[in-house]
């Protein structure tokens, strides 16, 4: 479905009127590289909460990197995932991952690689249990690449301004880098954040059952109408 240029002219706006409610968020939260892409893929089908549990099990048992990771036992790397859920099954993808990044790409845990950003999209797309947002999420935050990450909170969002485009994923995407590129600064900080600025949305105030439409900073600005 095309989208006008006003849908993009939208998007943007939504930026200036969330950032000044919740603030720069210096996503992804991560202390290193390799710890955001660990994250990134711990956190499907998961509370961040949760991952946050993974994360601090797998720096106690001083196996938060590359080196330490790719050797360490199956079952004790499931055990310190387990908060996430689907622990087996992430354990498997995580290790997948981490051979195709490292033995394919000759990542070292720390750089942020010069792979050509389509050709690294598909190379991950192609990997078992990696979808969308999950590589979009590795690529973006893991290695500084201008993509879009969507997500159930811009698909939320995006339901209530309302804004009718499809509701696919790569549309969706499509029209949030348009919008970044061509109506904001087009800076890596505002792909970043402007993701993050609609899971704080979504999170406080665009819930999924009762929303808080007196205090969202978009109802605020006239910019949603939804509950009206």
């Amino acid at each position: 479905m095309p989208v006008s240029r006003n849908a993009e002219r939208r998007i943007a706006r939504l930026y200036p009127a969330l950032r000044g409610h919740f603030g720069f968020q210096h996503w992804w939260p991560g202390e290193t590289r390799f710890e955001i892409v660990v994250g990134a893929l711990l956190t499907q089908n998961c509370a961040w909460s949760n991952v946050e549990k993974a994360i601090g099990n797998l720096k106690k048992a001083d196996a938060l990197s590359l080196s330490s990771l790719r050797i360490l036992p199956r079952e004790r790397l499931e055990a310190l995932i387990r908060p996430t859920g689907y622990f087996r099954q992430k354990a498997e993808r995580l290790t997948r991952l981490l051979a195709f990044l490292a033995d394919d790409l000759g990542w070292d845990g720390v750089s942020k690689l010069t792979r050509d950003t389509g050709k690294f999209r598909r190379e991950l797309l192609s990997l078992s249990g990696i979808g969308p947002e999950t590589a979009d999420s590795i690529l973006c935050y893991g290695f500084d690449r201008k993509i879009f990450v969507v997500d159930a909170y811009t698909k939320r969002m995006l339901s209530r301004l309302p804004l009718a485009i499809a509701d696919d994923y790569e549309t969706i995407r499509a029209l949030f880098e348009r919008a970044i590129t061509g109506e904001l600064d087009g800076t890596l900080d505002a792909f970043k954040d402007l993701h993050a600025q609609i899971v704080m949305l979504g999170k406080h105030y665009c819930k999924k059952s009762i929303p808080l439409c007196g205090g969202c900073p978009l109802k605020l600005a006239g910019h949603c109408t939804y509950g009206a």
